[in-house]
């Protein structure tokens, strides 16, 4: 994932974070310190533009980079808040995979090991469900089962292919 690859210890995009919010984001490994991160942008809404400002034009321009790589007959950009992103006016298909907000919850509080109170406080800061659902062309309901979505996935592949096979 671009966001995590920009982020390593040492990058530029790390000493830019660093010197914007201090030496709290800075883990003991020189990783960043997402907790200490997720705290200081929720505790004021500036600081979330701040480090929007400072991420967003980097994880753009390594996506253009590596889609103008690309060899295959489709690229699929994988953007977590692409609602929130001037992006999504790049893409020609916009994939949503979807699940209820009680699945989001669970999965945010298991994946981060945060409250259920932080876990709805970073929900409420992102796109609501139906802004997300309102730019998709394609949606895949990820609150069903691996087969299930195994499904899905291999009918937008076909899907993919053929439009590809159009352009």
């Amino acid at each position: 994932m671009i966001a995590r690859d920009i982020l390593k210890p040492k990058s530029s995009v790390l000493a830019k974070i660093y010197a914007t919010f201090g030496h709290a984001v800075i883990s003991e490994d020189g990783s960043l310190n997402r907790k200490a991160m997720r705290d200081i942008i929720f505790a004021e809404k500036s600081n979330r533009q701040l480090l929007e400002n400072i991420m967003h034009p980097r994880i753009q321009g390594e996506a253009y980079r590596q889609i103008s790589c690309s060899t295959g007959p489709y690229v699929i950009v994988v953007v977590p808040l692409l609602y929130e992103s001037p992006m999504k006016e790049a893409m020609d298909r916009i994939l949503v995979v979807d699940c209820s907000k009680e699945t989001q919850l669970k999965r945010l509080i298991r994946r981060d090991n945060e409250t259920i109170e932080k876990a709805r406080l970073i929900v409420a800061a992102q796109a609501s469900r139906s802004d997300r659902l309102s730019i998709a062309n394609d949606i895949i309901d990820n609150d069903g089962g691996l087969e299930k979505n195994k499904s899905a996935v291999m009918h937008l592949h076909q899907l993919y292919l053929q439009l590809a096979k159009k352009n």
